[in-house]
């Protein structure tokens, strides 16, 4: 019996570590990631280390736990058969064990988030803050930093509090014996309030950055594609466009400045159109040196060699979003038709709807790890797409516009900004993945067998056969294993049933964003790198940077 069950455990170890592995070689790859993409944004000028490593390792914390979704996955769809039937090595001790072993990888990860959200992120932004207005003490900027964040400190304490004893009691539903499965798995999964503290307030970091995925993702879903397509201007015509501006704003300023030859000063009106004037020059006099750079650098060379190849890029990217949104608009109208209501929080037992990544994903499932790349990609292209909303819209709090993202040129603070967003979005892209794919996430391939009579000679006959059927709520409790991800996204109804309307309102944006984007022109070359409120200083940064 002994030796039985050792080589259960090590037919089990087997299982993991093949899904460890990857999981680790997908981690690797996040960090190279992440060094690259936060390198690539931070200011060459005002680069501190700190930031630079916090931006780095919350970023690469949400990627590391958006990659532990299909490992999940893999391992309950590993423990059984494509018949049907478990594995000889997949007795119930080993599943629980398999299935704690990714429990705690999420609680540990998740609690890695809460850190970086409400402590380490805020004290380092708020210490970057205090350093800029005095640069003198360094023991005063830490104890306001820390002041500050002990705002952030008492949210998180809040939150855990209210996760750790909010009533659970979902409204039950008559003659829903479905509904009744699932339930009995949320109470099984909360019975420790630790882990429901922790559940509550990573849902409620989710819906933070489901009203991101909103704002940035959705419209950059359409901006990324279209401006691949358009191209930009080209920077020799703009060069010249801004000769002549520079040649206009010049004459403007001696005809006013002629006014006072004689010796009499100008009107105030005048002295505050020549101050207008002489901005505005100093600005088209940046531009003139940011196209001229861009003009002479290599990098301008290649990408218009490569410039069909964006188009191609840019149509593929168009394809995808609407694939996505297709997709989504199934599952929601699904949610809608045949779930078991608001006060469950929209949760479907079954797929009744199907849509194409739904249908796709359990069949990759089956090769690992195809599967696993397509969701690696899916989160990329929701980072890029967010990306490129964030860098056309910028960092707003409601109408004021806190920080602009520019290459090679983001300051500190607007590093871990963006990082904070980035980071939101990834924590709701498990979630989206959901809403495209439920069956995938909920139950990967696994099936159960279900018995039936089978007709011989056209009659009924007592012959007991057993057919294999995807696993849906409909399965026995001991036939089919729900994914820990799925179990810590569902927990609380209320949040389901917000993330529900965040999905209509991510379709309506996208589809708005869209309609902008198609009627708006080609960008500049330089759009976004040069305003106003810049310094001349910035000019060296940008030199380097396509020298």
């Amino acid at each position: 019996m002994l030796l039985l069950t050792e080589a259960k455990m090590a037919a089990a170890a087997s299982e993991l570590l093949t899904g460890w592995c990857l999981f680790g070689l997908a981690l690797l790859a996040i960090l190279i990631f992440c060094w690259v993409y936060v390198r690539k944004y931070q200011s060459r000028r005002e680069s501190e280390v700190i930031s630079t490593i916090t931006a780095i390792f919350a970023l690469a914390v949400a990627l590391i736990s958006s990659a532990l979704l299909p490992v999940d996955i893999f391992l309950v769809s590993y423990m059984k058969n494509q018949n049907g039937t478990f594995k000889d090595w997949a007795d119930a001790n080993v599943s629980r064990q398999i299935e704690d072993t990714v429990l705690y990888g999420y609680y540990t990860l998740y609690s890695i988030i809460l850190f970086c959200v409400f402590l380490w992120i805020p004290f380092v932004y708020f210490y970057y803050e205090e350093k800029e207005e005095d640069d003198g003490n360094t023991c005063s900027q830490v104890k306001t930093a820390l002041r500050y964040t002990l705002g952030f400190i008492t949210v998180c304490a809040v939150l855990l509090l209210i996760g750790a004893f909010v009533p659970l009691n979902i409204p039950n539903k008559k003659n829903s014996t479905e509904w009744e499965k699932v339930k009995l798995l949320f109470e099984e999964f909360g019975s420790s309030h630790g882990l429901t503290a922790l559940s509550f307030s990573i849902s409620s970091l989710t819906v933070i950055g489901m009203l991101a995925a909103i704002t940035y993702t959705a419209y950059g879903m359409s901006a990324l594609p279209l401006n691949l397509i358009k191209g930009t201007t080209s920077a020799a015509y703009e060069r010249l466009e801004n000769t002549e501006d520079i040649e206009e704003v010049e004459q403007h300023l001696l005809r006013i400045k002629s006014k006072c030859r004689d010796g009499r000063p100008l009107s105030s009106r005048d002295r505050r159109t020549v101050q207008q004037l002489e901005e505005r020059l100093r600005t088209l006099r940046r531009r003139e040196r940011h196209l001229e750079s861009i003009e002479k650098s290599w990098w301008t060379k290649f990408c218009e060699a490569i410039r069909p190849l964006k188009i191609v890029w840019g149509v593929f990217f168009i394809i995808v979003a609407l694939l996505f949104t297709v997709s989504l608009f199934l599952s929601n109208l699904d949610k809608a038709l045949h779930s078991a209501g608001f006060d469950s929080g929209f949760i479907i037992l079954g797929t009744n709807l199907t849509n194409p990544l739904n249908m796709l994903l359990p069949v990759l499932q089956r090769v690992f790890p195809l599967d696993y790349i397509l969701i690696t990609t899916i989160v990329m292209y929701f980072i890029f797409t967010s990306m490129a909303g964030i860098r056309n819209m910028g960092i707003w709090f409601f109408w004021i516009r806190l920080y602009k993202i520019r290459r090679g040129k983001t300051r500190p603070q607007a590093l871990l900004f963006l990082c904070m967003i980035l980071l939101l979005i990834v924590l709701h892209t498990s979630y989206m993945i959901y809403s495209l794919a439920p069956q995938y996430v909920m139950y990967g391939s696994q099936k159960y067998l279900v018995q039936s009579n089978k007709t011989i000679d056209g009659q009924l006959r007592n012959v007991t056969t057993f057919v294999s059927k995807d696993c849906d709520a409909d399965a026995p409790e001991d036939q089919c294993i729900v994914t820990r991800t799925y179990l810590f996204l569902h927990k609380f109804w209320f949040f389901s049933a917000a993330y529900y309307f965040g999905n209509w309102a991510f379709i309506a944006v996208f589809l708005i964003g869209l309609i902008v984007s198609c009627c708006k022109g080609k960008k500049s070359v330089i759009e976004g790198e040069v305003d106003e409120d810049d310094s001349d200083m910035s000019d060296d940064e940008l030199s380097v940077y396509y020298r």
